[in-house]
């Protein structure tokens, strides 16, 4: 009973920051996952992705109705980022589990500087041919992030879209969503083809239970999102992931020792 009001409130809070954010939350569905309920590291880097590509899917698709979504920068990122999404998944057969943890560990340090970091204002890049490459190349490392530890990327996303596809901040967050749903679902798909080859199965009631919950926190945060200070919304989340960062990156120095 305690795991599951603990996993719940997790799955609320990783909705809210997605729905806040763009970003963030989803960065705490693996290590609650592997340390409140237990579950093997990569059957719990194929289930985040299922639950953040639910959760952000249902975030998505309330932007799209309010006509928020850059369709044309969606696709310019996120077919190169599902593509990459899902051969860096492949990729996952080659590391341990815990290895992924430690990569997964540093991926949650970087998303806490970039979180606690104060904002500064940034040049205006103009939006040219060569834009399109930059942005077409930053889909395929946000992609291979992804695969390999079971993240949306949303921290990498949204400062991107910002910058070199110059949209505006509401208009970057639900069009991260929208490629956090693609990316995630294709990595999925090829981790669910691992775990069949492996004999793992997954615990599709988790998924259920954890994606339906951080759906509704998702479209609560858009909501609230106007009344609630994002700068030090994002700062206070920068420091807690600081915190988790430190400890999963030391239990897994401490594991593969």
């Amino acid at each position: 009973m305690i795991e599951l009001i603990a996993i719940s409130v997790i799955a609320v809070i990783i909705g809210l920051s997605l729905g806040l954010l763009g970003s963030g939350g989803s960065i705490l569905t693996v290590p609650a996952l592997v340390y409140i309920l237990g579950q093997d590291e990569k059957i719990a880097i194929a289930t985040s992705l299922a639950i953040v590509g639910f959760i952000a899917a249902t975030g998505a698709y309330s932007y799209h109705v309010k006509k928020q979504v850059d369709w044309s920068i969606v696709w310019i990122f996120g077919i190169p980022s599902m593509i990459a999404s899902y051969f860096a998944a492949g990729l996952s057969t080659y590391l341990s589990g815990m290895a992924q943890m430690g990569l997964f560990s540093i991926v949650m340090l970087l998303a806490s500087f970039s979180m606690i970091r104060k904002k500064h204002d940034k040049k205006v890049v103009e939006n040219t041919s060569n834009t399109t490459i930059k942005i077409g190349a930053y889909g395929i490392f946000v992609g291979c992030v992804t695969g390999l530890v079971g993240v949306g990327g949303g921290f990498l996303i949204v400062p991107a879209l910002v910058l070199f596809a110059r949209l505006s901040m509401t208009n970057a967050v639900a069009s991260s969503l929208v490629i956090i749903t693609l990316q995630s679902f294709s990595g999925f798909i090829k981790y669910n083809a691992i775990m069949a080859e492996q004999q793992l199965t997954l615990d599709w009631n988790i998924i259920l239970v954890v994606g339906v919950i951080g759906a509704i926190g998702s479209i609560v945060g858009q909501k609230i999102s106007a009344k609630i200070p994002q700068e030090v919304l994002k700062r206070f989340f920068g420091f807690f992931l600081l915190i988790m960062g430190i400890f999963i990156f030391s239990q897994s120095v401490i594991s593969l020792a």
